[in-house]
Order: structure tokens, then sequence, then C-alpha cells
């Protein structure tokens, strides 16, 4: 990957240059803990009968609030040696640990003294070594000490997470809360980390592949401390506003954002083509464009144009009842992805949201959600995140029946779908399926800015053609009357789809659509059409300003209403490899004029969804209510029978 305007290189001399002092820390060191506390803190002796004296308290003024644990030394290679046993040979996999971690303070070091560079940081050290630093620096000079603390700290973790990203395994350690964070200086938050690390290793590190997991996992952990810490600590701007590359190994840092190898992950799902998604006519076109505009994202400029230009899909829900398709949706659109990634030579991750999430551990299933996040947005990659029973997997809140982890599930997808911090950069997009959207949380279920109504087969014609597909070529049974799949021709489909939204399809939407339009006549101007809106506020008070903007979305995109040619997909050096501009302005050019049409049927399919949700869920509370009197009553005859 090349520099782009934002970025400047890390040379490879200025990284090696401080091997020396890397390999010197891992070594051995001296460190007195102030926050985390020894895994083999020797414990008071305790005679019979006889009362241990209290730990000694100094009572010299200054000196009260001063630790008085003891100073512990360090070894993170023999550590590292160890964790196999007796061996007195370093495995392949500990000697890749030990480099990583060199190369990786290696980076944090010469990040540091870029950072002390650019910040006047380095005159300052000089005047205070000799002595005259003036009273009125010396918070700017603790400020930046610091800020260069939490740079170097993080940068550490960040370079060792990537650069062990490849040799990790299935194993997982639970390494806990990074505690030792300090931030004197930058070697003393270094010391603090690799005292904590090495900790980490000796309590859970017994093989190779724990090793791995150990230093990836507390790698992490750091990285996520410091970004808090850094939210409230100031002089970072040199650090936030710049972004380095190290060429050698592929790793950009951009601030407190961590990185990770731009993979892809192995898919052995089956994938199913466009022709063999019979009807849904409406969802499998939108899957298609948004497979397309996937494609259209920037890899130097980390932008997708239509993300900037408005229009592009980054969370959608896809309802229907069992057996209409959305599984083979799901394959279509992966498989559409997957091979214009190949083609083009991105790297792809789709990855899917599944029950083996939800864990009984407090904590985790929201952690397995948060990775299941991280891994899709990944700004490397082209991801496809998809998950599967929604209303499983996310807890509804004030329900009774939704356990903790459900819980956890919900809050971490709605921070992160629509939180303070989501970014869309167009280079992922994120699919909700449910047979039961009425049991999604309404919250999370309107953070879905595109609705898939997987109604799958309708017509006759669909049916002809679904069973002529799934038949196979077993038999000389005759077509008859039909030409095979061409009412699957999706352009006419499609258009026959939306003018169907031209007036609502549920009954209690058409009521308000009616009585609207009986009041002020024919839709035709934004008043208008917000008189309309808040007609459907008036009998759905859930009809929010999210919906609003989820409905103006969906109009964006229907101003997209083109596919990028399938040549663009197929030779890249038409479209995909050149420059962000000229990708945006090739596809300004496509975009169509929004009218009247367009706002009208998107509101109407977006608010028939939300009737259809209410009134699934109207009903089958009232179900619930009517079997629970059943049962209450059935008790009670039962009960005065026996006690007659």
């Amino acid at each position: 990957m090349s520099l782009t305007a934002d970025m400047m290189e890390l040379r490879e001399a200025d990284v090696i240059k401080h091997y020396d002092a890397a390999t010197r820390m891992l070594q051995g060191f001296d460190h007195t803990p102030r926050i985390g506390k020894s895994a083999d803190t020797p414990q008071d002796e305790r005679s019979s009968g006889v009362g241990t004296r209290r730990r000694f308290r100094s009572t010299t003024p200054g000196l009260v609030t001063r630790s008085t644990a003891r100073a512990e030394g360090v070894q993170l290679i023999a550590r590292i040696k160890g964790a196999d046993g007796d061996d007195p040979l370093v495995s392949p996999l500990q000697a890749t640990v030990m480099h990583a971690l060199r190369r990786a303070l290696a980076i944090a070091l010469a990040v540091g003294e870029t950072y002390a560079e650019a910040t006047g940081l380095v005159e300052l050290r000089r005047i205070n070594l000799a002595g005259s630093l003036p009273a009125n620096r010396k918070t700017e000079f603790s400020e930046l000490l610091s800020a260069e603390a939490l740079a170097v700290a993080y940068v550490f973790g960040n370079a060792a997470a990537f650069l062990l990203g490849s040799h990790g395994s299935e194993v997982s350690v639970e390494v806990g809360e990074a505690e030792e964070v300090l931030t004197d200086n930058a070697q003393i938050a270094l010391h603090g980390a690799l005292w904590e690390l090495d900790k980490t290793i000796a309590a859970h590190a017994t093989d190779d592949a724990r090793l791995v997991a150990c230093v990836t996992g507390y790698a992490e952990a750091l990285m996520e401390k410091i970004a808090l810490r850094a939210q409230n600590a100031g002089r970072l701007g040199a650090f936030t506003g710049a972004s380095w590359r190290v060429e050698a190994d592929d790793f950009t840092i951009r601030g407190f954002s961590p990185s990770s190898k731009a993979k892809s992950t192995t898919l052995t799902m089956t994938f199913k083509k466009p022709n063999e998604v019979v009807g849904n006519h409406i969802a499998k076109y939108q899957a298609l464009k948004l497979a397309k505009m996937l494609m259209a994202y920037d890899f130097e400029r980390r932008l997708n144009p239509f993300a900037d230009l408005g229009g592009f899909i980054f969370t959608f829900m896809g309802d229907g009842k069992p057996g209409t398709g959305k599984t083979t949706l799901i394959q279509m659109m992966a498989g559409l992805i997957h091979g214009y990634c190949e083609t083009a030579g991105y790297p792809f991750r789709y990855q899917n949201l599944s029950t083996d999430s939800i864990d009984s551990y407090q904590g985790k299933s929201g952690q397995n959600a948060k990775a299941f996040i991280n891994s899709i947005i990944d700004p490397g990659v082209i991801g496809f995140g998809t998950i599967d029973d929604i209303d499983q997997l996310a807890g509804k809140r004030g329900d009774r029946q939704s356990s903790s982890g459900q819980l956890e599930i919900t809050a971490v997808l709605m921070e992160s779908f629509a939180g303070a911090n989501t970014v869309v950069r167009g280079n992922c997009t994120f699919g909700m399926f449910s047979n039961f959207p009425e049991n999604v949380d309404d919250a999370l279920r309107q953070r879905a800015g595109a609705r898939f109504l997987v109604d799958g087969p309708i017509t006759r014609e669909d049916y002809i053609d679904i069973l002529n597909l799934l038949m196979g070529r077993n038999h000389d049974i005759p077509l008859g009357d039909h030409e095979a799949f061409a009412a699957q021709e999706i352009k006419k489909a499609v258009a026959a789809s939306f003018a169907s939204h031209s007036k609502p399809h549920e009954e209690g939407l058409l009521r308000v659509y009616e009585a609207v339009d009986a009041k002020i006549g024919k839709l035709d101007t934004i008043a208008k059409l917000g008189t309309y809106l808040k007609g459907i506020q008036e009998v759905d008070d859930r009809f929010t300003g999210r919906a609003i903007k989820n409905i103006t979305d969906a109009v964006k995109v229907r101003a997209m209403d083109f596919e990028l040619p399938d040549e663009w997909m197929e030779e890249p050096e038409l479209f995909l490899f050149k420059d962000y501009e000229t990708k945006k302005g090739m596809i300004e050019e496509l975009r169509q004029p929004i009218t009247v049409e367009m706002v009208i049927q998107e509101i109407n399919r977006y608010a028939d969804s939300e009737f259809r949700y209410a009134d699934k869920s109207d009903e089958v509370a009232i179900e619930n209510a009517v079997r629970e009197m059943r049962r209450m009553e059935e008790a009670k005859r039962l009960f005065l029978a026996q006690k007659g």
C-alpha cells in the first residue's frame, strides 16, 4: 500500500536503532508495581496464638502515600522460554513472540521519539536535565510526558497485537483488565505494561498457543484502557493528527485506532447465484446493488463515494416467514462480494454472529459481539456481517425471558450501529435477519437503515420457476407453457414491486394514508409529506426522527437506483483501481434526481414494515395473555373442585 497525503513513513532505520533498548527491556528490569497486584505476593506468616503486626506505614510527611511494595525483577525472555515447561530449546512460536515484542517496543519508541521532536518535548527534556526548567513550563513538561507515555504504550500494544495476529489460534485466554497503566513517562509506561504482561504469561501461558493468546489478549486490553484514558488527556494532537506507515510490516498507526492485518476469512459456505433466488425481487435487487456499492470503497482514502454522497446501506433488516429465502439471500450476497473481491484482489471478510456467542460468563457475550463488529468494520478489508435469527441472539429490553448475555449483545449492536462513535466508511455492511422481527428490541430494529421484505415466491410464475430449479435435471418432465425465469427479470420485477408501494399494504397504515389524502389532497410537496409522517406518528409513537432518517437514507439509495456495470467489476482498471475523486465523479454522473413518487414509496415501505411488526407483536402479546387467562381459569376450577 502506498503512502497517502496524511501519512508519514516511519523509516526502518528509525525503528532498528531502538532494538538494543527494546532487547534490554525484554532481558530484564526492576519494576515496583503501583496499581496492579503481584500474583505471588507473600502472605504474612502466622503463629498459633500470636497476632501479626500491621503493615509498616510511613509517618514522614510526603511519604504517606508512597507505595511500600517491593521492586520486582521482570525477565520476559526467560518467562517466555519457560512457557512450555522444561524444554531447554526455544520453540519457533516462542521465538516469534520474542521478536514480535522486540519489534513492537522498537516501533513504539520510534513513534515516541517522533512525537517528542514534533512537540518540543526533546528540548524540554534537555533543559530539565540541566536543572534549568522554568517553573511556568513544568506543567507543560508534565503533560507532554504523560501524552508521550499514552502514545508509546498504545503503539506497543497495537503493534504487538498486529504482528502476532496471524499466529493466533482458536485458543483464547481471559486476561482481564489492564491495570498497571502508568503515564509518568514513556519508559515507565512500557515497564508497567511489560510487568503486567509478564504476570499474565506466568498465570496463563501453559503452552505456545496460550502464550500467543496471552500476549494478544493483554495487548488488546492495554489498547482499550489507554484509549479510554486518552479521551481526557491533553497535548495528543501531534499523535492523533498524524498517521505513520511501517512498510516492512504493512502496519499503519492511526492515533488510538487498532490496526489489524487485512486478511480474508476462509469461506466454507455454499454460494448462490442471483437466478437461483426466486421471488424476493426488491430484496435481491438491493443486495445486488449493495454488493457492488461495497466494491467502490477506496482503501487509500478509507472512504466509499457512496457513503460520501449518501445512499450507502450500513445496516439492513431482512424479515419474512420461515422458508422464504433469507439464508439463500445471504449466500447470494456473500458469493457476489467474494467473487468481486477475488477479481480485484481485495481482502474479504464474512462472519455470522451465532448463538455460540451467548455466554453465561458475565460480560463475555458483549465481548464476543464486540469482537464480531471489530472484525467486520476493519477498514483494511471489505466486510459483510450477518446476524441470522437476531430475535434469538439480541434480547428485548424489559422482556423477562431475555438473558443477561442477550441484553449485552443488544447493547453492543445498538452502540455499534448508530452510537456516538459509529463511523460509516462504506467498506462493510451488516444484515440482520429474522422470522419474528416483532421480538427484536424496537430501538435496535430502528437502527436498520433499510428493510428487505423476504417474502419468497409469490406469483404462479415464481412457483413454476422454483419447482423447475429445485427439481434439477434428472427427469424428462416437460416444462410446459412457461418461459423459465422470465418472471425473475430483475428490473421489470423491481419496477412493479416499487410501484406497488405507491399505496400502503398494511391495513392500519392504509387508513392513515387515506385520511391524510382526503384532508389535504395529493402528496406533492414536502409540507404534505411531512403531514403524512405526522399522521403516522399519531398512530404509532415509535415512528420517531430515526425512522425519518432511515426513510431519507432509503430515498437517497433510490436516487442511486442504478447498478454499477458488470464490466467495472470484471475489469477493475475501469473503475475499482481508479483514484477516489475519479470514482466519485463516475458515480455522480449516474445519480438520478429524487422524485415525490420515490419518497412516498419509501415512506410506505418503511412504515408498512413497522406496522407489520407492531401488529404481529400485539397479536402475540394478546395470544399469550389469553393463554395465561385460560390457564388461570382452569387452575381455579381444579382448585375449587379439589377443595369442595
